[in-house]
C-alpha cells in the first residue's frame, strides 16, 4: 500500500518535553498523532493532553493506527522500546516505519535497526539537534524548528515531515550516521556545560569563585554568558542526560577517541540529579535563579562524592 506521507498518522513514543512538542507541531500541520500512556506519569499525561495527542490503550493499538512511529525518549530505554514495538508489530501483523530519534551511540542505533528490520519494518536513524518545536504566533507559525538529521536507505517518510514544525535533513545511507552526528554535537554542547559546572564548583570550593568570575567577565564574556544562561538550569534535565553522556563516551571509544571526558560529564549529571532542583521541569523551573544561587544549591551534591549510577532517572521524556 502506498502511504500519503503528507497526511500520515504518526505515533510518538513518548510525549515528554520534546515528544509532545513534536506531536503538537505535527497535529497543527494536519497529522493525526497517537501515543500510549500506559504506565506513564502525570507530567507526561499532562504534556500529551496539552499537545492534543490521542492516547490509545496499548502499543498494538499505536502500531495498528500509525503509518510511522517516532521513538523519542531517554537513550537508556531505546533498545527496550524497540523490542516492545517490534513485538507489537508481530502480534498485530502491521509494520509501520520506525524512527529512532534518541540520543544513542551509532552501535545502539544499529542494534535498534536490527530489532526493527527483523520484525519486518523499515527503520530510520534520526538525531535531533535544537530546541523543541515552538509556535511563534498564529501568523508566523513554527519558524524553522529543530533539525532532524536522518540516515538509512528508506528516509522518505521523515523527509515528508520537513517544514511541518521540523527541519529534516538526510545525511547518509547507513543507520548510525545520524546518531553519530547527534553524539558528536552533544559532546560539545552538553559536554561544555558539564565542564563549566566542574570549573565553577572547583573555584567555589577553592575560595576563588568571585575572582574567577571577574576574570571571565573581562576575558571570557561569551563563555560567562553561556554559564549564566545554562548552568543554573541543568538539574532539571540531568537525570536523562546521564545516559546520553554514556552513549557519547561509547561513541568516542568506538572511534578510538579517549572516552573519559564524557564519563566525567555523566558523573557531573549524577551529582546534579541529587539536588532539589532536579525535581523541576522545564515548565516549572525558576528562570530568575542566578548562577551564584545555583552553585550554592549544587554544593551539597558534590560532598560527599557519589559513585556509580545513583540518582539515575530514565523518566518519560526526552
Amino acid at each position: 500500500m502506498t502511504v500519503n506521507w503528507n497526511g500520515a498518522a504518526i505515533g510518538v513514543l513518548m510525549p515528554g518535553d520534546m515528544g509532545h512538542a513534536v506531536g503538537r507541531a505535527l497535529i497543527d500541520h494536519g497529522h493525526r498523532v497517537v501515543t500510549c500512556l500506559a504506565g506513564r506519569g502525570e507530567h507526561t499525561r499532562t504534556l500529551a493532553a496539552t499537545a492534543g495527542m490521542e492516547s490509545l490503550e496499548d502499543l498494538e493499538d499505536v502500531v495498528r493506527s500509525a503509518d510511522l512511529i517516532l521513538s523519542i525518549l531517554p537513550p537508556a530505554a531505546a533498545l527496550a522500546q524497540a523490542e516492545r514495538v517490534a513485538s507489537a508489530m508481530t502480534a498485530c501483523g502491521k509494520f509501520p516505519g520506525y524512527v529512532d530519534c534518541n540520543a544513542v551511540a551509532p552501535e545502539t542505533a544499529v542494534a535498534v535497526c536490527g530489532i526493527i528490520q527483523t520484525a519486518g519494518a523499515p527503520f530510520i536513524d534520526a538525531g535531533i539537534i535544537g530546541l523543541a518545536p515552538r509556535k511563534i504566533s498564529a501568523a508566523e507559525g513554527y519558524g524553522t524548528g529543530p533539525r532532524f538529521y536522518v540516515s538509512g536507505p528508506e528516509t522518505a517518510a521523515m523527509e515528508a515531515l520537513d517544514g511541518k514544525g521540523l527541519v529534516v535533513r538526510r545525511i547518509g545511507e547507513r543507520a548510525g550516521q545520524a546518531s553519530a552526528l547527534k553524539m558528536t554535537y552533544a559532546g560539545l554542547t552538553k559536554g561544555t556545560w558539564t565542564l563549566q559546572t566542574a570549573v565553577l564548583m572547583a573555584a567555589r570550593r577553592l575560595g576563588v569563585q568571585d575572582a574567577l568570575l571577574a576574570e571571565f567577565e573581562e576575558s571570557q564574556p561569551q563563555a560567562l554568558a553561556l554559564m549564566r544562561r545554562m548552568v543554573p538550569f541543568l538539574p532539571a534535565d540531568s537525570g536523562r542526560w546521564i545516559g546520553e553522556m554514556e552513549e557519547i563516551s561509547a561513541t568516542f571509544a568506538a572511534a578510538g577517541i579517549p572516552a573519559d571526558f564524557h564519563n566525567g560529564a555523566a558523573e557531573i549529571f549524577r551529582r546534579l540529579v541529587q539536588t532539589p532542583l532536579a525535581a523541576e521541569t522545564r515548565q516549572t523551573m525558576d528562570r530568575s535563579r542566578s548562577l551564584d544561587e545555583a552553585l550554592g544549591v549544587f554544593d551539597a551534591a558534590f560532598d560527599p562524592p557519589r559513585v556509580g549510577n545513583q540518582g539515575r532517572r530514565d523518566g518519560d521524556d526526552r
